[in-house]
């Protein structure tokens, strides 16, 4: 027995007769009869009696049907799975991102996307950003996120945002009633920045350098987070990503844009030359739309 066949003796066995078939499977009655008629010759035995214008089931067309339906309770399920699968509502993904995204935007827009998807599982790791190039670039992960410069001649990219470095202080200093802190405004204030090894050192070395400052550096850290706690506790003015400032709450504390500003980009990072899981396409739609509705992320972009 073919799946045509196994389709016809199945539609019959539920609608009782030739007609009902055809019209279930939405083709002709004489389809139908001719594929019975094939199906019967083949199996050497009858699996229908007429009787009063319907199909009476044979024993042994009774002894098929179990085998039978059994087979299409499994299409039944392998067709639940491929639309699942088409609409990103099951399946794995795995992510992994610079410490203050993993823990800000990446990880709102994951609990996000799990919502409504019961049969999704999310693996996102909170790493440096060498580390997250290395993860993708060894394929441990399907996509990283992370501050450019990347490294790496083994990860595509594709830009995600634009954004700057930010002045977060206490929200009683001077300097926080201006919308935009002038770098000169910076020239004797104590500042808490990245060690030289962070990626984001390179930006502020960068913008200080160009504003002819010499800062006087109280204190240098490797991850926002602990420049923002520094700040907090009055250490000084912290020069960092401001991201965590907008993910956590830290009562007393703003963050104000530098003027000349100190951008960077954020990529999207992917194994080179990888296509894109269904899944993991409609998570990165679904990310930028957490980034416009946040207002981290133009609309359009």
């Amino acid at each position: 027995m073919n799946l045509r066949q196994f389709e016809v003796f199945h539609a019959i066995m539920r609608t009782g007769t030739v007609t009902g078939a055809a019209r279930l499977l939405n083709v002709t009655q004489p389809s139908v009869s001719t594929v019975l008629k094939h199906l019967e010759a083949q199996l050497r035995f009858r699996l229908f009696n007429r009787i009063g214008g319907r199909l009476q089931p044979t024993p042994e067309a009774q002894a098929l049907l179990p085998d039978i339906d059994a087979v299409f309770s499994r299409l039944a399920a392998v067709q639940r799975l491929t639309q699942d699968l088409a609409g990103g509502r099951l399946g794995t993904l795995s992510v992994a991102a610079a410490f203050p995204i993993a823990n800000g935007y990446m990880a709102r827009a994951v609990a996000s996307f799990l919502t409504g998807r019961p049969g999704m599982r999310v693996a996102l790791q909170s790493l440096t950003s060498p580390q997250v190039v290395d993860r993708v670039a060894s394929r441990e992960v399907e996509l990283g996120v992370v501050h450019e410069p990347v490294g790496s001649t083994e990860v595509d990219t594709e830009l995600l945002l634009r954004s700057a470095l930010a002045a977060v202080l206490p929200a009683e200093h001077p300097l926080a009633r201006l919308e935009c802190i002038p770098l000169a405004a910076l020239a004797d204030q104590p500042i808490i920045t990245y060690l030289p090894q962070n990626l984001f050192r390179f930006h502020v070395d960068k913008a200080l350098a160009e504003a002819g400052i010499s800062p006087r550096i109280v204190a240098q850290v490797t991850v926002s987070l602990t420049g923002i706690m520094l700040a907090q506790h009055g250490a000084g003015i912290a020069l960092v990503e401001p991201l965590m400032l907008r993910s956590l709450d830290f009562p007393g504390l703003v963050a104000r844009p530098l003027d000349p500003p100190a951008a960077f980009e954020t990529v999207l990072i992917r194994p080179r030359g990888t296509p894109d899981s269904t899944v993991l396409a409609r998570f990165v739609a679904h990310l930028r739309n957490v980034l416009r509705t946040e207002g981290l992320l133009p609309a359009g972009h």
